[in-house]
């Protein structure tokens, strides 16, 4: 299986939203959409769900054009897409018959599903939960209370709401997933619990579109990106490669005992960020930040931390679109 994108033109009148965009999956992993608001992510994303029309391009799948309707596709949206006034399980299993999941498997992986994102209580009532931990011998519902009925949408925090249509997108066992801003939201504990359901797909050997502003989580998963700005594209290719290719040029320098600010100054250092901590600083590469430590040692400066790294994806990601996006 792969996916492929190539030449993608969207339009809006005079205005072009996606500007000749091509990229491709040969192989199941996790891929990165990335972009300032309004990049044109998110309209790349429906238009391979086919929720949107395009003017120019191919989208293939397998080598063929790409049917959404005959596809077996998982979607998390950003918006909150669940109906308010309705119980939990009654949309999650609307949404898996909406896929042609059969009920007897379709609460199957519900309750999997509820259990790895931890909101069993929130859809089973209160004599389900009951009668199996009587069963069992254990506690009747969560802190000993029982619970009086399955809890609606309205009824639950933002977290747990996207927790819910995460389940509603993965109910088929889709092979192609699409994330649009996953972890928008999440307090770190449940962060943490989407990202386990995140690296629970990797191993399924799923496909996965994943678009985010949280670069920290792209680099964690991701090996390919396209950075978008303003419909076209300003980076692709493999993250690695492109950490490399700019090198070590990035230094953290924590000191002790003595000012370092006329040796920052002397070595024509750019300072990029000055914290209690210490220095995060900018080099032109790995020799002019040897000769800058050995001089410090020269001078008997007291170095307690000292590191040169690749850029982040977060500063890369700043450095292409961000002086584009302040005019």
């Amino acid at each position: 299986m792969s996916l492929e994108v190539r030449n993608l033109v969207k339009k809006y009148g005079e205005k072009t939203v996606v500007n000749n965009l091509s990229f491709k999956m040969e192989k199941p992993g996790v891929y990165a959409l990335l972009g300032t608001n309004g990049a044109g992510k998110t309209t790349t994303i429906r238009i391979i769900l086919g929720m949107l029309s395009y003017d120019e391009g191919e989208i293939l799948w397998d080598g063929k054009p790409i049917d959404p309707m005959s596809m077996n596709l998982g979607y998390l949206a950003e918006e909150r897409g669940l109906y308010p006034k309705f119980t939990l399980m009654d949309q999650l299993l609307y949404f898996a018959k909406l896929k042609k999941v059969p009920k007897s498997v379709a609460k199957e992986r519900i309750k999997y599903w509820a259990e790895k994102l931890e909101v069993t209580e929130y859809l089973y009532r209160s004599a389900d939960l009951a009668s199996k931990a009587d069963k069992t011998g254990g506690r009747k519902s969560a802190f000993g209370k029982k619970k009086e009925k399955e809890k609606t949408a309205d009824q639950l925090s933002k977290g747990n709401q996207q927790k819910i249509q995460l389940m509603a997108a993965l109910l088929s066992d889709p092979e192609f997933i699409v994330l649009d801003e996953p972890l928008s939201g999440l307090d770190p504990v449940n962060a943490d619990i989407f990202k386990s359901i995140i690296k629970e797909l990797i191993s399924k050997d799923k496909y996965v579109i994943m678009s985010s502003h949280q670069m920290a989580t792209i680099e964690e998963f991701c090996k390919d990106i396209t950075i978008l700005n303003r419909g076209n594209v300003v980076l692709q290719g493999d993250l690695n490669e492109i950490k490399k290719s700019y090198g070590r040029v990035n230094m953290f320098l924590k000191c002790e005992g003595k000012d370092v600010t006329p040796y920052i100054e002397s070595f024509g250092l750019t300072v990029i960020n000055e914290t209690p901590d210490g220095y995060q600083l900018k080099v032109t590469g790995e020799e002019q930040a040897g000769q800058f430590l050995r001089k410090l040692v020269e001078e008997n400066v007291s170095v307690i931390k000292y590191e040169l790294r690749e850029p982040s994806l977060h500063e890369i990601f700043v450095e292409k679109v961000g002086d584009s996006n302040e005019k």
